[in-house]
């Protein structure tokens, strides 16, 4: 397990400069460090999001050479749904290629049904999968792609994630398929992340206006990772947080930064009519991680990255499946 306490000595922003002028920032406390670490070593991954298809995954994986961007994930948004068998192979292949793990989203979703609701002030139930129907929708998308070769899975709804996992240890879907719980879920207290956990999430995305006292609450009982937007999408509030990388990794960790984008259109679902901002849009999420890694180096707190090629999440907390 890696030592929390490397980070802890890692140059925080600002700090030299401060200090001679007697506005030093108090020491970080070591009881606030995460103690836990992935499989395998290292504290944090990498994850590039809203890669929409094949031709986005192209830019992506260009990018990230050009730029010397270390990538652990590639998530889609739109869903199993929206992509032909043709283009999951594809997408499939291309990040097999580079010991990248895929993940895809299932199935359909609160704000793409008939329910109005979701429209409202409140936002009803969210992404949540209204009835059966949604949930057969869901279970289907994540056949259909798990015999196609993808690992990963991304799911909105605690229900859908509850059915996924019985599917999992009963042998319908890989046993090494991992599944993310959505960020417009996320979980935001430790009671509830642990939850999520206890019902199959492999992977848990937590809103990005979290405080790093919020992270340290959550990882007093929970290792499982967890997932967070260093910059995150407008319709999830635009927060920007690369001068807090290093203490989010030293609250949060194992911790997936994920390089998401402000100030940009949605592009759910997606299709070619979108093709122009989702490929200029891909490009820039790469450029973005490289920005936030370079402030890592900086304050020398990037030595604690998890081994590329590595996705398992370790030994987690489950229900008992009863039969």
């Amino acid at each position: 397990m890696t030592d929390p306490s490397a980070s802890a000595a890692a140059r925080r922003p600002g700090e030299q400069a401060l200090t001679a002028l007697g506005l030093a920032a108090p020491d970080p406390d070591p009881a606030d460090a995460s103690p836990h670490s992935f499989p395998g070593g290292g504290r944090w991954r990498t994850e590039i999001p809203s890669c929409e298809g094949p031709e986005a995954l192209a830019v992506v994986l260009k990018e990230s050479s050009r730029l010397d961007v270390p990538i652990h994930r590639i998530s889609q948004g739109s869903g199993v749904w929206m992509l032909t068998d043709a283009e999951i192979t594809e997408m499939v292949e291309a990040t097999a290629e580079r010991d990248i793990e895929l993940c895809l989203f299932t199935g359909p979703r609160g704000t793409w049904d008939i329910g109005g609701s979701t429209r409202t002030d409140s936002g009803g139930a969210g992404l949540r999968a209204r009835g059966h129907a949604a949930v057969a929708g869901c279970v289907e998308d994540a056949v259909r792609a798990g015999k196609l070769g993808v690992k990963c899975l991304l799911v909105a709804d605690e229900g859908v994630l509850w059915t996924l996992h019985r599917a999992r240890a009963a042998g319908l879907l890989n046993a090494e398929t991992t599944l993310k719980l959505s960020a417009l879920v996320g979980p935001v207290n430790p009671a509830s992340y642990a939850v999520y956990e206890r019902l199959g999430a492999d992977s848990i995305n937590v809103p990005s206006d979290l405080t790093p006292d919020h992270l340290t609450e959550i990882r007093r009982v929970s290792a499982a990772p967890m997932d967070m937007y260093i910059e995150a999408p407008d319709d999830l509030g635009g927060y920007v947080r690369m001068y807090e990388v290093a203490e989010l990794i030293r609250r949060g960790a194992p911790l997936y930064l994920k390089f998401g984008l402000s100030k940009a259109p949605g592009i759910y679902p997606y299709g070619h009519h979108l093709r122009e901002l989702t490929l200029a849009t891909a490009k820039e999420r790469v450029r973005r991680g490289r920005l936030a890694l370079d402030l890592l180096a900086r304050h020398g707190a990037d030595g604690d990255m998890a081994p590329l090629g590595t996705r398992l999440p370790g030994t987690l907390n489950r229900f008992e499946i009863s039969s």
